[in-house]
């Protein structure tokens, strides 16, 4: 009788053995399977991404540039959207842009904002357009339709009509080159200049 009972214990001590065996081989194989199920979904979804939608967007966008821990410029914008998956990878301010100048000091020196921007990360390139406005140090004011702006160059440049409201006078003309800030700029072809009356 107690051999029987031995040999039982033995018969379910290794059926308890081959249950858990068993377990644990179903567990390693649903692990194994989920991972790679979710895998292949994070790839299904990466390569679901169009081309021509965004691949990050920002709401309440702001950004700053400093130089020797000096505030140089900051970057705001309601929306900002980056297109990372193109060829030429590009960022669009389709509901504007305001750029701040500080150059090291605790106020704007200048500014500059549209109702829309683009920006070419390779080539560095600022696309500015509709309702451009630029004020520099001085309270002289840019206002055209369209400025490039090459940050390797450091220039800003238009072929579009311009306006520039000085103390004194008004300048109109067609096209125009100038520093990022508008300290330093030139109208191509001046159209007209309208001088303010003192009286």
């Amino acid at each position: 009788m107690k051999t029987q009972l031995s040999v039982s214990g033995k018969n379910r001590l290794y059926s308890r053995n081959k249950i858990l065996q068993i377990i644990y081989i179903a567990v390693l194989v649903s692990w194994t399977a989920i991972f790679f199920s979710c895998r292949e979904k994070i790839e299904i979804i990466n390569s679901s991404i169009r081309y021509d939608q965004p691949t990050q967007t920002v709401i309440e966008f702001k950004t700053s540039y400093s130089d020797s821990a000096l505030l140089q410029l900051t970057l705001e914008a309601p929306i900002m959207e980056y297109y990372g998956k193109m060829e030429e990878p590009y960022s669009v301010f389709r509901e504007g842009l305001l750029v701040n100048f500080f150059d090291g000091a605790s106020e704007p020196s200048a500014w500059l904002s549209s109702r829309y921007a683009k920006y070419l990360e390779k080539q560095k390139l600022w696309e500015i357009r509709d309702s451009v406005v630029a004020v520099n140090e001085k309270g002289e004011v840019l206002e055209t339709e369209l400025l490039f702006w090459d940050e390797e160059k450091k220039l800003i440049h238009t072929d579009k009509f311009v306006r520039i409201t000085q103390q004194d006078q008004i300048i109109t003309g067609i096209g125009l080159e100038s520093d990022p800030r508008f300290s330093k700029w030139k109208i191509k072809n001046v159209e007209a200049t309208l001088y303010f009356d003192d009286e």
